[in-house]
């Protein structure tokens, strides 16, 4: 698959927004011929949600732990790159 879309849902009142455009130029740096879109979106409750081309890849939703950068690679990665190293392997 090419041209995956990414969309990240961080929490404004959290003060997400960094972390979410970090993780947005690592997996456009790592992936960058595989993704057509990386997109930033605002939410609310604390989360922080990555989707790919609509499906949940990883979030910290019911109070889990923030999604890892490396793990979201793998995640990323095993969907639009398999057997790809991602340097966190």
């Amino acid at each position: 698959m090419t041209g995956g879309r990414v969309a990240i849902t961080y929490c404004t009142r959290c003060k997400f927004l960094l972390r979410a455009a970090w993780l947005a130029q690592e997996l456009l740096t790592t992936f960058e011929s595989e993704l057509s879109e990386v997109a930033l979106r605002p939410g609310s409750g604390g989360i922080f949600e990555v989707r790919l081309d609509g499906e949940v890849i990883a979030s910290n939703e019911n109070g889990g732990p923030m999604p890892d950068t490396g793990e979201v690679k793998r995640l990323l990665r095993d969907r639009i790159a398999p057997g790809r190293r991602v340097g966190h392997d």
